[in-house]
């Protein structure tokens, strides 16, 4: 188990640790003794023995002597929750705060207004790609104003971290590669912003694609380092899988060369490097059949080298790394679920410790669990925080043992709600419980779907009509297809079901429907087109809205539904995969502007292959023209000639462009970019294949009765038993008001259904396993310990046995 850092004590420190390997309750009384500054050799339990912890807070070792206890419980909360918020972010305990002076700072760094503030600047660093030089003309600010600004957001960034390394310390970065490495990249972009604000004017900067690490490390993009550290991980098989297929790829140029460097009709295969390039870029099939071609023209037999290295390197070696990267992937998708599951596992094993008290010191009671709660969940109710009591403590012993404490943050996903909540909401309401009756018992007839399918249907055939009578002008057109009678028809008909359901089920049941959402903004955009044509014939675009309502016909397809599915599972996924596209893309894009920026395409291939492709008049261009707006003269054109790469769709020319207008190495700036890609996108389509192949295990093995239980909880709690737990005071007095005297009350509490919920349910025979490897390590780990003697410190730093 990770250890505190610096948990040597000081002579003057009045704190009793636990040994960070003693994890049984036999271990929670255990005193060290020390002696003190003057050598006295005073026990550190003697103020134990005035005070009931069980152990000690590190976050005031100083005065501890003119604090209550209630000073020294309210140190052992806040610590405690510390301990969960790090299992939680999945923080490294070596960066834990071990002393007062690291606490400010600590609480500083972790306060939700100094994310945002973190985020801001480090998007504000970004952004200011637009506005320097190659700048997008709309943009483009003064020397001075930009770099200001520039060292305003690294300013706002080097506080930040000064902060952070005050608590972890200057010895313990060099552990945390990534502080590391943002150092190093801070203080290189200060050092540069200062040179172009002394010479007004920009360099070779090419150090500015650096900068989405500082947006990387912000706490809001944590799920963006988890999918890049996915992807480190997963490079060991994608460089083997690289390596072999680079050497079929040089194996065939050289082949290649042999064969058709002859061949006056082909310049595919001129030197080496030519026929590297040329079967590289054949390896994405851009510039097939061109390159075969030629050769094919002189002997048709020659087909057999290109079919031969097709068939090899992209249906069979490409579709093997896959298969490899998907492997590894889920591989790692177990592991990264083992290594968390055990990593909150230490942190609630640390905070309980500090929750203990020396009358019960083997359970948590609910005056230390509430007062863990209101750092750690400061928005729970007192309500809330007793329910996950009672969930926690299964065996309704009054206090949560280590075993039951380890569930805290599973149960604290769950959101309560009384039992008498789930029954109809227009429940004694007068007039409109008569019409919240007459509308549940519509939606639940059984051929209500059957008719809003109908209509859906009807409404599919209405717009085929309206396309096959368009005629005229496109505004006319567009009239006809969104704004005719047979539009609003459906459209109201839409917003009848809308408030059946509404009435039925209650604004938020409603609204809790991912279906019923769609459904509800899908008429809504139709409404809103509808009359935006009507006042704004020009905004033809809005006729995208009336067909997005046939997409709930896919909901009747079994497959269809798991596909839905399986994308609600996949969007935190998706969004982080789209931060590392976007982050890629502003790297490529700063280093191509660095690069190519100066050089002007337009008629700049002359006598090549690729001439036609960029010629350019004023008055017009040719068929195969325009080429030449493939750029990186700004940040956004750089963008878009960097998607048109990704698409591999003839990127060979923009390729082969660039090398004739700058040398033939600018060639590997998009050889590397197209690895890049491919490299990522092909982890993308292995969490897509990962994430389906759940889904269906999951479907297969969960019945629906099964999945209500793992999504639901059930608590039921007394006003006597409130009494019994010892609350009084201003927590009894919350309480009251949710439990009448002499009556039970049942809860109900929800978690939402996300992938790590699922996943627990996956895993449960693997998670059993690794609880018992763990369990069995730190068995052994403490029987190691008990055959060490103990040993008393002296001021003069000696070591006595004792």
């Amino acid at each position: 188990m990770a250890a505190l850092r610096g948990t040597a004590f000081t002579p003057d420190d009045g704190y009793t640790r636990f040994a960070d390997e003693s994890y049984g309750a036999a271990g929670l009384g255990c005193d060290v003794t020390r002696t003190n500054a003057n050598g006295d050799g005073i026990m550190d339990n003697v103020r134990s023995a005035v005070l009931d912890l069980g152990s000690r807070s590190s976050l005031n070792r100083s005065n501890h002597e003119h604090l209550t206890e209630e000073d020294h419980w309210e140190m052992n909360y806040h610590e405690a929750a510390i301990y969960l918020e790090e299992g939680l972010n999945n923080e490294k305990f070596d960066s834990h705060p071990s002393s007062p002076g690291e606490l400010p700072a600590y609480l500083r760094v972790h306060n939700p207004w100094y994310h945002g503030l973190d985020l801001s600047a480090s998007l504000l660093l970004m952004l200011l790609a637009f506005t320097e030089d190659p700048a997008v003309p709309l943009f483009e600010l003064p020397v001075g104003i930009h770099g200001t600004v520039e060292l305003l957001a690294l300013s706002v960034i080097g506080v930040e971290l000064f902060l952070k390394l005050k608590w972890i310390g200057w010895r313990t970065i060099l552990k945390h590669k990534r502080t590391m490495l943002k150092c190093v990249t801070l203080f290189i972009m200060v050092l540069e912003a200062f040179v172009v604000l002394l010479r007004q004017c920009s360099h070779f900067r090419v150090t500015r694609a650096l900068r989405p690490i500082f947006l990387v490390d912000t706490r809001h993009c944590g799920g963006v380092r988890r999918f890049i550290r996915q992807i480190l991980q997963s490079l060991p098989p994608i460089l083997d899988m690289l390596g072999l297929l680079l050497f079929f790829v040089t194996t065939y140029s050289l082949l290649g060369f042999y064969l058709f460097s002859e061949h006056i009709d082909t310049q595919h295969f001129n030197t080496i490097s030519d026929s590297f390039v040329s079967m590289f870029v054949l390896l994405t099939t851009a510039n097939f059949p061109d390159v075969m071609m030629p050769s094919y023209a002189k002997s048709k037999w020659y087909a057999i080298f290109f079919i031969s290295y097709i068939a090899t390197v992209l249906y069979v070696l490409m579709n093997l790394m896959l298969a490899v990267v998907y492997e590894t992937f889920t591989r790692i998708e177990r592991e990264k679920y083992r290594r968390l599951l055990l990593h909150r596992r230490r942190a609630c094993q640390h905070a309980f410790r500090l929750l203990v008290s020396k009358q019960t010191p083997g359970a948590v009671r609910f005056r230390q669990f509430h007062g863990l709660m209101r750092y750690f969940t400061p928005h729970k109710s007192t309500r809330d925080v007793l329910l996950m009591f009672k969930q926690l403590n299964g065996t309704a012993s009054g206090a949560l043992t280590l075993e039951e404490f380890l569930s805290v943050y599973e149960c604290g996903a769950l959101r309560w709600a009384p039992q008498h909540d789930r029954a109809p909401w227009y429940g004694a309401l007068g007039p409109i419980e008569v019409l919240g009756r007459a509308a549940f018992n519509i939606v639940n007839w059984p051929y209500f779907e059957h008719i809003v399918f109908t209509l859906i249907i009807g409404n599919g055939v209405s717009m085929l009509i309206r396309i096959t009578e368009a005629s005229g002008g496109l505004q006319d057109s567009a009239r006809l297809f969104c704004a005719s009678w047979d539009t609003w028809l459906f459209l109201i008909l839409f917003l009848i079901e809308a408030g059946l359901r509404m009435m039925a089920q209650g604004m938020r049941v409603y609204l809790s429907s991912g279906w019923n959402m769609f459904d509800l903004i899908a008429t809504v955009l139709g409404i809103c087109g509808a009359i935006l044509l009507v006042l704004a014939p020009n905004f033809i675009i809005v006729v995208i809205f009336r067909p997005l309502r046939l997409m709930r016909l896919y909901k009747l397809k079994k497959r269809y539904r798991d596909v839905f599915g399986t994308l609600v599972l996949l969007s935190p996924l998706m969004s982080s995969a789209a931060c590392v596209m976007l982050v890629m893309y502003y790297f490529f894009a700063i280093v191509g502007m660095e690069l190519f920026s100066s050089y002007d395409m337009r008629n700049c291939c002359v006598n090549t292959t690729v001439e036609d492709f960029y010629k350019y008049s004023a008055n017009s261009s040719t068929a195969l023209g325009f080429y030449y707006l493939n750029t990186f003269e700004n940040l956004l054109t750089s963008g878009v000639t960097l998607f048109e790469l990704t698409v591999v769709n003839n990127w060979f020319i923009i390729m082969n462009a660039y090398a004739f207008v700058a040398n033939q190495w600018s060639r590997i700036y998009f050889m590397v970019f197209y690895l890049f890609t491919m490299v990522v996108l092909t982890i993308v389509v292995a969490s897509v294949l990962e994430a389906f192949r759940f889904r269906i295990h999951y479907k297969r093995s969960t019945t629906k009765r099964d999945e209500e239980k793992l999504l639901h909880e059930e608590v039921h709690v007394s006003w006597e038993e409130v009494q019994r737990l010892g609350i009084d005071g201003s927590m009894a007095d919350q309480l009251r008001p949710h439990l009448p005297a002499g009556s039970v009350v049942t809860f109900i509490g929800s978690r939402p259904r996300t992938r790590e919920v699922l996943q627990r349910r996956m895993y449960t025979n693997e998670i059993q396993r690794w609880l018992s490897e763990a369990a069995r390590e730190e068995r052994d780990s403490t029987n190691v310990l008990s055959d060490v003697p103990e040993v008393n410190e002296t001021n003069s730093g000696e070591r006595q046995l004792i």
